[in-house]
């Protein structure tokens, strides 16, 4: 088992700064998943761990040991790629058992190994197919299984699930889950997908353009994300965030714009937060599934109406999408399956502003939020 610690590590690739200046902590056991879009910088970060990137400023320490110039293979890490890296012509058994015949262990320690990470996998079965025989979900338990027999101090996973169909990618995530809370081992997992950030995730790294943006775990980020990148990148879909003026009226202050005018006093921590802002413009963050179509409202505020013209109606199943625009912006709602909204039409929805984010328009920062 091991913690694993950034200082300052950056990485350029010629004039590109790919991570910039991270300083983060994986603790023991923990289960963290870097999250972003492509090129933000995660996979480089898993592998300058692996010792597989060279860390051209910081330090990397290991179990309070510093690892930044050491070579991977004596570093004690396993990793999992996105395309599996088996053996072709090899078994399943000798995949597995191969980097214990080159630590020289004996016969009996390998194949004591092998059997037991495959009784943990399933694999039993498979041992003597080649990997041209095995579906994509057997190829990645076996890559899987490559790195168990080593019992590694930390798994470094490299979006591992890409390659998979929809259905197969929620087996293995519960799988990936399950060999976590099994073996205790550090895990240290990269994805671009938020679905597998917040069921797998004791914490979240949110990166973009190398540098971190949050980190926490998944509900907060979910429900309190630090700047609207978060907030836009976490959720399916995404938070609507939606520029609004502050305003001084005879009733108090309201946020508002051609949508709406919500009393700023239904806001949490509104009135403390926006008292000295009246004049200027915030950004309103609200979820989607916060949004209800006030045809099907048990209750119809007033002061909780978002007026907007459909432009797409999406049928969901369990719920249904409807798209609108507000100036420039495009609002999204999920509502219930049975509205009848229809395109072109305008829609009345009431909006639970007791869920709401603000964000500071020039920076985008959360308005509130202690670092």
């Amino acid at each position: 088992m091991a913690q694993i610690r950034f200082e300052n590590v950056t990485k350029r690739f010629g004039g590109v700064t790919a991570v910039d200046r991270v300083s983060m902590t994986f603790e023991d056991k923990e289960f963290v998943v870097l999250l972003g879009p492509s090129g933000c910088g995660k996979s480089t970060a898993l592998r300058m761990v692996a010792g597989l990137e060279e860390v051209t400023e910081g330090q990397v320490y290991i179990e309070d040991k510093l690892v930044t110039h050491v070579e991977p293979k004596d570093r004690d890490i396993a990793m999992v790629f996105q395309n599996y890296a088996l053996y072709p012509h090899m078994d399943v058994y000798s995949n597995m058992a191969f980097a214990l015949q080159l630590r020289k262990l004996t016969r009996e320690e390998i194949d004591r190994r092998v059997q037991e990470a495959a009784a943990i996998l399933g694999l039993q079965d498979l041992l003597k197919r080649k990997p041209r025989q095995l579906s994509g979900g057997q190829s990645q338990r076996v890559a899987m299984g490559r790195a168990i027999v080593r019992k590694p101090k930390a798994f470094l996973f490299d979006e591992p699930l890409s390659n998979l169909d929809a259905k197969l990618r929620a087996s293995m995530r519960g799988e990936i889950r399950g060999l976590h809370d099994r073996l205790q081992t550090t895990t240290i997992y990269v994805t671009h997908d938020q679905i597998e950030a917040m069921t797998l995730a004791d914490r979240v790294v949110v990166m973009k353009d190398g540098a971190v943006q949050q980190v926490g775990m998944p509900l907060d980020i979910y429900e309190r994300p630090a700047n609207t990148f978060v907030a836009g990148f976490i959720g399916n879909p995404p938070m609507n965030l939606i520029v609004c003026r502050v305003e001084q009226k005879t009733a108090g202050l309201f946020l508002a714009n051609d949508a709406f005018s919500f009393p700023v006093d239904a806001i949490e921590n509104g009135p403390g937060l926006l008292a000295s802002a009246v004049g200027s413009e915030v950004v309103l963050g609200i979820r989607p599934e916060h949004m209800e179509d006030g045809k099907f409202a048990a209750t119809r505020d007033p002061g909780k109406i978002l007026r907007a013209v459909v432009s797409l109606v999406e049928p969901m199943g369990s719920n249904t999408h409807l798209r609108m625009k507000i100036a420039d912006t495009e609002v999204i709602a999920c509502v219930n399956p049975g509205s009848r909204a229809k395109l072109g039409e305008t829609v009345e929805l009431l909006c639970d502003l007791s869920r709401v984010c603000l964000f500071d328009k020039a920076s985008g920062r959360m308005l509130g939020r202690q670092e």
